[in-house]
């Protein structure tokens, strides 16, 4: 039955135009939308896609079937279209209030828990609404149930509803986010998953599952939350060692870790018994391991090239025997000695080695010694006008380095260990005398050196030209450069 006149013509016409205008419209929408990556989108999208159809199919049935609004088939629509547009508002409010909430305000400190609970408290209340004023059901009786079964089931469970209670109040005041790294009397580790029963927490051994009641109960450190992150590390020397040297050693190997931070100026200082105690600050709590594996591995190369007893232990690695075989293996081809030169160069001397990532020169420095690598391999890298760090190229055994000690000038370039790199030493004023007696090869140092300063500026060139540039930032462990066997020689 339709109804009567032409009112029923006015909204076949009005739905027949409008639902395909309004369609369009919000397509178009959720497309500019989507392009911003707002999250408004996904309200747009269901709006279009199921609330603006079922608006027209009701009014269809009401204005131009004429449909009793107490039938079951316009109840069953209605009820649809208002569970629909509750998700539409539920959906609104969340994308509009918290999704882009700065990290300060009161809104980004709302658990996400108590936003799932906010969710279903008011779609419960929205299908309560549904069966009173659309099915007219007689829902009293039903909350009343509810209501007694809460007490009773509250009183059954009172422990464990007060845990839950007592960790969703916790979890309200947020003492920690996602991704903060907690100090908690069961585990030390990073939050990866927060829910209604538990916090997880990524630590070394595992995922640690810790309850929210327990962490309510207990206290813990937050320890992204620090004003400065730090580590201490204790090592002991022998009772020889002078203490100021020994300071300025592990001084000296903590700044050049590349995963510190800098809101903390590394220290050492003596606490007795041989001891010393030496602070480095993080950049994350998470690094503490890697940065201690790290500052333990170095000074135990450092400790023995300056010829300290870490551990009341020296170092007896550098042996006659062992240089005699590197200066007849990698000096003699490299700096063209005879049998005769090695045995006048032997005193002068020394095998020392570098740990996998350790800074061996830095720009600026004026090399006292020359070396010759005996083994592993070495990166040069410099220094670009955007601050990053750009490889130059790899040596390997037979390289020289230190070759700036010829003409006394600075070092403009990098010089790590990719590697344990092992070199032969050998003092400046020998290595002068050898170049005073041998002119072709004090030429071809010359030659080599200009060779290498004109490398170090190409490079310092295409990097500050090139997005393409082999750069790394903060790291020269890194993979640059490329590699170059046989001699080679830092820039100086």
């Amino acid at each position: 039955m339709y109804s009567s006149g032409a009112s029923w013509f006015v909204w076949v016409a009005a739905i027949a135009i409008g639902l395909p205008v309004g369609l369009i419209v919000l397509t178009e929408w959720r497309r500019s939308l989507i392009r911003r990556h707002s999250p408004l989108a996904g309200p747009v999208g269901l709006l279009r896609t199921y609330v603006l159809p079922v608006i027209a199919v009701l009014l269809l049935m009401l204005k131009v079937a004429v449909v009793p609004a107490r039938d079951v088939p316009i109840r069953i629509v209605a009820t649809v279209l208002v569970f629909l547009v509750l998700l539409l508002v539920l959906s609104g409010l969340s994308n509009t209030v918290f999704a882009n909430a700065p990290e300060t305000s009161w809104r980004s400190r709302i658990p996400r828990i108590f936003l799932d609970v906010a969710r279903m408290v008011l779609i419960i209340l929205g299908l309560a609404v549904i069966s009173r004023y659309i099915w007219g059901s007689n829902i009293k009786g039903v909350f009343t149930a509810v209501g007694v079964s809460s007490v009773v089931l509250g009183l059954m469970l009172q422990h464990s509803v007060g845990q839950i209670v007592s960790g969703l109040f916790m979890l309200f005041e947020q003492p920690f986010r996602m991704g903060d790294w907690l100090d908690t009397a069961a585990a030390r580790g990073r939050v990866v998953e927060v829910n209604w029963r538990a916090v997880h927490i990524e630590s070394g051994t595992g995922i640690q599952i810790t309850p929210n009641s327990v962490l309510a109960g207990t206290s813990f450190t937050n320890l992204s939350r620090l004003a400065t992150s730090h580590i201490t590390i204790t090592t002991t020397f022998g009772a020889t060692d002078a203490p100021d040297q020994v300071c300025a050693t592990l001084t000296r190997i903590a700044a050049a870790l590349p995963n510190r931070g800098d809101t903390v100026e590394p220290a050492t200082v003596p606490i007795g018994d041989h001891k010393y105690r030496t602070t480095i600050g993080l950049k994350s709590p998470g690094d503490d391991d890697a940065v201690q594996a790290t500052f333990l591995r170095w000074a135990w190369y450092a400790a023995r090239r300056d010829k300290l007893h870490l551990d009341g232990v020296g170092d007896d690695y550098s042996t006659d025997k062992r240089v005699e075989a590197a200066l007849e293996s990698v000096a003699a081809p490299a700096l063209r000695l005879n049998k005769a030169d090695q045995q006048a160069v032997a005193p002068y001397a020394r095998l020392i080695r570098y740990g996998t990532g350790e800074l061996i020169h830095t720009p600026g420095d004026i090399p006292a010694t020359v070396s010759v690598i005996v083994s592993g391999h070495v990166r040069l890298a410099v220094a670009t006008p955007d601050g990053s760090i750009a490889g130059v190229r790899t040596l390997d055994k037979g390289a020289l380095l230190g070759v700036a000690a010829f003409t006394h000038q600075a070092n403009l370039a990098y010089v790590s260990a990719l590697d344990e790199v092992t070199l032969l030493q050998i003092e400046h004023d020998e290595i002068q005398r050898l170049l005073t007696d041998r002119p072709v090869l004090s030429r071809e140092f010359g030659r080599l050196i200009d060779e290498r300063r004109s490398e170090a500026r190409a490079t310092i060139k295409s990097a500050g030209k090139s997005d393409r540039a082999k750069v790394i930032r903060d790291a020269w462990p890194a993979e640059l450069g490329t590699t170059t066997g046989g001699q080679g020689f830092e820039s100086p």
